[in-house]
């Protein structure tokens, strides 16, 4: 029981019935208000009118009373002329009611009354007037016709109110199933997605309301979800294979010699060369450590002014004595225009660096790199192509994941991380990051700089 009191449906239904009745009592009290409103101000003209059309003529005036009497068939009219001195001239009344002004107007008083041969105290509607000889006239209704009017309204009111509260109730009680069928299909597939099973997704209708926008919102976190519980897997399994192979050479490299090596200079060289495998395998390491920080937005607060000119230009400085060495051609061409964008300058340059050292790495001698700085629709582009073998359509959406090597680039050397840290560093900027086909050949990444703009938010 204390469940179904604790539950959604039940309190929903609950606050729907007092809240639909409290309508339905205001508005009872609105047409009981208006209706005896209604039927005060009908008599009260009615009284007026009468009161002045007997004070309208001395001579009349007798007359006119009698015919208001005489005409009432419910014993529900009463009046009375009285003279200065308080006699009662004509008319159903004894006495003129002390009380009673004699300004014309409908007042409620209580006096004493003869109907049927007895006398009784009633309530009567009142309207007194004076006139030019002394006399005064006094014009009075029975209150019980508006007070039984009141008493039928109310009853009619009251009995109303039962089946608008049942109705209310049942109202309520229908819309908080349909919306606890939603709650439970939507605690239905959270509990599976609790289970371990990322795949699962929350129903979406089709009304579009607050609870399709929630469940759309949530799928699309646990999507991201699901992408991050892939890529930590497929990272863990990349790490696993690419620590194997140089441990597993380091170790035999070590145990060759120590058996093999025939005085301190062999063992100081396999020394040597295992310290180099540890190197690489610390740079992978460290590479995957800085990816990791850049995608949590740690180097946000670094961000100031930085001069894409200068970037571009130190990079291919950097990297043309490594072309050189490799016989490829390395071009560089920058337009003219403002070139400031805001960022980290270490990052954008790492960024830019390793794009031109993954295209000099894929580029056979005699080929040729380019490296540009552009405007396009007010917005600076970054540029490196190569005349390489390329990277097939296909594989293009997943040359920016960590440790991910093309089927070209498996005989090369590398851990596959490089193009994993540009993309790190691009989604921290908001750089829109994209790879195609080369004007010669190869492929041609291309990263656009917004020139203004703050640190976005990292997703």
């Amino acid at each position: 029981m204390s469940r179904l009191v604790r539950s959604f449906a039940f309190r929903w239904a609950l606050g729907i019935a007092l809240w639909s009745t409290l309508l339905s009592l205001l508005l009872f009290a609105f047409v009981y208000w208006q209706t005896a409103a209604f039927m005060q101000d009908e008599l009260a003209e009615v009284l007026r009118h009468e009161a002045r059309y007997a004070a309208g003529d001395t001579a009349k005036a007798a007359a006119r009373i009698e015919t208001w009497v005489s005409e009432d068939l419910h014993s529900v009219h009463f009046a009375g002329l009285f003279g200065a001195d308080g006699r009662k001239l004509a008319g159903n009344l004894d006495a003129r009611p002390p009380e009673l002004p004699l300004d014309g107007e409908v007042h409620r008083i209580g006096t004493q009354v003869a109907i049927a041969g007895r006398r009784l105290h009633e309530e009567l509607w009142s309207a007194a007037r004076s006139l030019e000889d002394g006399t005064v006239v006094v014009v009075a209704h029975d209150t019980d016709e508006i007070d039984r009017a009141k008493a039928t309204v109310i009853r009619a009111l009251g009995l109303a109110l039962v089946p608008t509260l049942a109705f209310s109730i049942l109202g309520g009680v229908l819309l908080a199933g349909r919306a606890r069928r939603r709650l439970a299909s939507t605690e239905a597939a959270v509990a599976r997605v609790m289970r371990g099973d990322l795949r699962q997704r929350l129903p979406v209708g089709e009304a579009g309301d607050e609870f399709d926008r929630l469940a759309r919102d949530v799928n699309v976190m646990l999507d991201e979800i699901e992408r991050l519980m892939e890529e930590v897997r497929g990272v863990g399994d990349a790490v696993a294979h690419d620590l194997r192979t140089p441990l597993t050479r380091l170790r035999l490299r070590l145990e060759r010699g120590r058996d093999q090596a025939r005085d301190v200079e062999e063992l100081r060289q396999a020394v040597d060369q295992g310290l180099i495998w540890i190197d690489q395998t610390l740079e992978m390491v460290t590479a995957v450590l800085r990816i990791g920080e850049i995608e949590h937005g740690r180097r946000c607060a670094a961000f100031g002014p930085v001069d894409l000119k200068l970037v571009v230009s130190e990079a291919a400085e950097l990297f043309e004595p490594l072309a050189d060495d490799k016989g490829i051609a390395l071009g560089i061409g920058i337009e003219e225009g403002a070139s400031a964008v805001r960022g980290d300058r270490s990052l954008i340059f790492e960024a830019v660096s390793n794009l031109l050292d993954n295209a000099i790495k894929f580029t056979p001698t005699g080929g040729r790199v380019g490296i540009g700085l552009a405007w396009r629709d007010g917005v600076a582009v970054v540029s490196v192509e190569d005349t390489g073998p390329g990277i097939a359509a296909g594989e293009r959406d997943h040359v920016f994941k960590r440790f991910y090597r093309a089927e070209r680039a498996r005989q090369t050397e590398g851990n596959g991380l490089g193009l994993g840290l540009v993309a790190a560093i691009a989604k921290l900027h908001g750089f829109p990051l994209s790879v195609g086909d080369g004007p010669l050949g190869g492929c041609r990444f291309e990263m656009a700089c917004p020139t203004v703009g703050p640190c976005p938010t990292i997703r």
